[in-house]
């Protein structure tokens, strides 16, 4: 009989409830097996809890609402075998200085005893905490044990509300080779329910990670919050980059916080920590990273260096239209075509590509085309010179670009992989490389890695990445990968630190700029002096940046963790001068829709990187769209990056991952949140309209991708909720989108906008719109598209209304085809207008086209 229960709040997390609440709305589904040979029985639910003054716990009845309304969206991966019924309670607010835990339990009449939540699912109580006031702003009463040697200050905070401590820890000088250290203790956090930290997975990478209770973990963190039991969240920034100086934090043996600090200058250094408190974690984290970027751009090691040497160039960087290179449909050959890359095998799959009518704008030749020395493994091998290797490219590189730009002129940039000290090995001591420029030997702390290698040294990197990149340029090269960025924060000694970290980045990032106008990916550069010294400043170009580890294509395991790692990662990453890059992936793959939800949802480019003949056309489409005037397939790309609504929710927790994103203007745009089964069974959840980023004020309709819509809902509204149940690799992405209400002669008519129904997040293809009601009674939609598809428009009463009589469409002041609008199969009162069937046709038709199509497509849409 029992197939699952759900509830909001939800069991087995902690939720915050606001101070402004007067009492607490519970809401439970409980989804019964159907079946038909029997009458279903009445099922009684209560609320097991201890919301009490005294702390007692006791019942509580949930009220069986038997027409709960239509408001809910329900996103079912088992629809037609299970009923539904919703339950609701509200409770009156009670003021408590301990948590609230809660479960529910049920019976049906034929039923002796009660059947308990977590019996059935294995889910733990629920946890509700509620703001309180705020104990004295002395940061003691946030740590335990603040050590003495610490020095805190209060700088001017940048977000409302917020408690910001700026925490600095002197560190020793370098001494010879060796690194000056400092560690000091921060204290035990006080109150703390829960915990999350972004800690360096191994060297080039972050990764989270959750708790409860005693302060543990298994690596070194850079970013770190802790959710009190009076609701407030305290997050901690570990601020490197700066003047030679790195810092982490970690914990001791009691639970307590401590700063680390290693200093590789020559004078005694400043290891710092932001701690930001606040109601939510997003104020609280966007102030230590406001804060770290104002002390970074402030630092002159930084910022007056690069704009000095800019100065100097006889060539600015080329001003772009940057979204170009963001959003143009990318195929990468690394898990492809692998490490045995020849110019014969690129070929063969870009025609691959052509005869499967896979359009791409972008192009990355991945590693193993550089001239290099043999080597047993990657790490081993030097690199020779700036001329590909001739086993696979015999007649160089400018022959194979030459080659790809005259066969498949739809590519308009073509980026080559290297390494940022060369290859994986460094530079080969013997190469025309070393002869050419003065080298330098360095040790890289890598397992991977036996024995010291030889590199470009500082005082020759910036002419040596000049000559570079000028080469690459002459060959038709016009944008760069640059892998392998985190060897400068391996680097053992302390000299040679100091010397080359700082130079190595800011010599490519001149490079990049001067050359490639910034079309550039930077990848494994996720070490702390790397994304503080180069990605957070915003006096340079935003560049796409790896946000997280490698798409193992053939490691089960790896494709859930995947998504939940840049999910979280993005919480850091947002607030970086970046767009967070989630990694290419392959269409045809078992994950295959799983990633490409992910990559449409996550606000950064989407690479593919599929074997030649096994692609996924249908979901390449469902991805991306094309333009009107050359039919080049582009990413419909959020406004925002997306990023987890629920940072302390663990890798095992029982809950769904939601990314959520926005696109368009505050209070008139569309919140959007993908939602991601990373469990290893079935999942359902309850998500609130309040919890999509950026749905406040007015009414929204939520329309699933695969086409269900939900009535017009209030976000302040207790049964403004949708329903997502998940199978294992399941995922949804679900799109609020705000509603206009206008009074028309027989009644109040509602509009929202849908965008493009085809595509993922096809409301990004809008560029602009406008919704209004004419003097004649008459409602007028304009849109102006990006892209071609079938748009979407949601009507309140279009089943009352004739698409012939009252329904009318132009495309640049002409009408279109009949034919080419209609109601939408999957809900009513969707009006489809299929303008790219249109473009099709006239792009196969000898004859005069029925429009010009121009770079972007204008559509009015009247209703009267």
């Amino acid at each position: 009989m029992f197939a699952s229960i759900t509830s909001w709040p939800p069991l087995g997390q902690t939720t915050v409830i606001p101070t402004d609440n007067k009492s607490i709305h519970f809401t439970v589904l409980l989804e019964t097996a159907l079946n038909k040979s029997s009458a279903p029985e009445d099922i009684e639910v209560k609320l097991w809890h201890n919301h009490t003054s005294s702390g007692e716990w006791e019942d509580a009845v949930l009220r069986h609402e038997r027409d709960p309304g239509n408001t809910q969206l329900s996103v079912d991966a088992n629809p037609a075998t299970r009923t539904r019924r919703w339950y609701r309670l509200e409770l009156p607010l009670v003021h408590t200085n301990s948590p609230t835990s809660f479960t529910v339990k049920f019976k049906t009449a034929s039923q002796s005893g009660w059947r308990w939540v977590r019996d059935q699912t294995n889910v733990a109580d629920g946890q509700l905490l509620f703001h309180k006031t705020l104990p004295s702003h002395d940061l003691s009463n946030f740590f335990d044990g603040l050590s003495t040697d610490l020095k805190i200050t209060t700088p001017r905070c940048e977000t409302p509300d917020t408690l910001l401590y700026s925490i600095a820890l002197t560190v020793d000088a370098s001494n010879g080779v060796h690194s000056g250290q400092g560690r000091a203790k921060l204290g035990y956090p006080t109150d703390s329910t829960r915990w999350f930290a972004l800690v360096r997975l191994w060297a080039p990478w972050l990764a989270p990670r959750q708790g409860q209770g005693k302060f543990e973990i298994d690596k070194d963190a850079v970013l770190l919050s802790f959710l009190r039991s009076d609701g407030y969240h305290v997050v901690l920034l570990a601020l490197s980059g700066v003047r030679d100086v790195t810092t982490l934090l970690v914990h001791d043996q009691e639970g307590n916080v401590c700063i680390q600090g290693r200093n590789d200058g020559e004078e005694r250094g400043i290891a710092r920590v932001l701690v930001a408190i606040a109601e939510s974690f997003e104020i609280a984290n966007s102030a230590v990273m406001y804060e770290a970027r104002k002390i970074v751009m402030t630092n002159p090691d930084t910022t007056e260096e690069i704009e000095a040497q800019l100065q100097k160039y006889s060539i600015p960087p080329k001003p772009q239209w940057f979204e170009d290179w963001y959003d143009g449909f990318t195929y990468c050959t690394w898990n492809a075509l692998g490490q045995d890359l020849t110019e014969q095998r690129i070929l063969d799959a870009l025609e691959d590509l052509k005869n499967s009518d896979i359009v791409i704008e972008n192009l990355i030749i991945d590693d193993n085309w550089q001239s290099n020395t043999e080597g047993a493994t990657q790490f081993e091998r030097g690199w020779n010179e700036f001329e590909a290797n001739k086993q696979g490219f015999p007649h160089g590189l400018k022959s194979t670009i030459s080659k790809i730009r005259t066969r498949y002129p739809n590519i308009k940039h073509i980026a080559v992989w290297h390494a940022m000290m060369g290859y994986w090995g460094g530079v080969s001591p013997k190469s025309e490389l070393a002869k050419r420029y003065k080298t330098t030997v360095v040790d890289i702390d890598l397992s991977v890695i036996k024995g010291p290698r030889t590199v470009i040294a500082a005082s020759d990197i910036t002419q040596m990445y000049d000559d570079f990149y000028s080469f690459l340029s002459s060959c038709g090269v016009d944008s760069v990968k640059t892998d392998v960025q985190f060897y400068l924060d391996q680097i053992v000694s302390a000299p040679s630190r100091r010397a080359l970290i700082t130079a190595y980045q800011d010599a490519w990032t001149l490079a990049q700029l001067r050359h490639f106008s910034a079309r550039s990916i930077s990848c494994m550069s996720q070490s702390p002096s790397v994304l503080f010294h180069s990605q957070i400043p915003t006096n340079r170009p935003t560049i796409p940046v790896r946000n997280s580890d490698d798409f193992f294509p053939e490691i089960e395991a790896s494709h859930p963790w995947h998504i939940f790692c840049n999910a979280h990662n993005s919480l850091l990453t947002q607030h970086l001068n970046v767009v967070p890059d989630w990694d290419m992936f392959q269409t045809s793959h078992p994950w295959g829709s799983f990633h490409a939800a992910a990559r449409c949802v996550s606000g950064g480019p989407i690479y593919f990187t599929d074997f030649p003949g096994k692609h996924n056309v249908e979901l390449i489409g469902q991805m991306t769209a094309r333009t009107a005037d050359k039919g080049k397939r582009v990413i419909l790309r959020p406004h925002r990056t997306g990023k987890t609504i629920s940072a302390y929710a663990g890798y095992k927790d029982p809950a769904l991952v939601k990314v959520g994103t926005y696109v368009g203007y505050a209070r008139t745009g569309t919140a959007i949140l993908g939602v991601f089964n990373c469990l290893e069974n079935d999942f359902g959840e309850i998500i609130r309209l309040k919890d999509f980023p950026g749905a406040e004020g007015g009414e929204y309709i939520v329309r699933d991708f695969a086409g269900g819509v939900s009535e017009p809902m209030l976000p302040e509204h207790k049964a403004s909720v949708v329903h997502v149940s998940l199978k294992r690799r399941g995922w949804a992405i679900l799109s609020a989108h705000p509603v206009k209400t206008f009074a028309q002669r027989h009644g109040e008519t509602k509009v929202a906008l849908l965008g493009l129904v085809g595509q993922m997040t096809g409301i990004a293809g809008v560029l602009g719109h406008d919704v209004y009601m004419e003097d004649t009674g008459r409602i007028r939609i304009w849109v102006n598209l990006k892209a071609v598809g079938k748009l979407g428009v949601w009507v309140s009463n279009l089943p009352e209304k004739s698409v012939d009589e009252n329904v009318m469409v132009l495309i640049g002041g002409t009408p279109i085809k009949r034919e080419a609008v209609a109601v939408s199969k999957s809900c009513d009162r969707v009006l489809e207008v299929d303008y790219e069937m249109l473009w099709t046709r006239d792009q196969q038709s000898d004859k005069a086209k029925a429009f010009t199509w121009g770079n972007e497509v204008s559509l009015e849409v009247f209703i009267s």
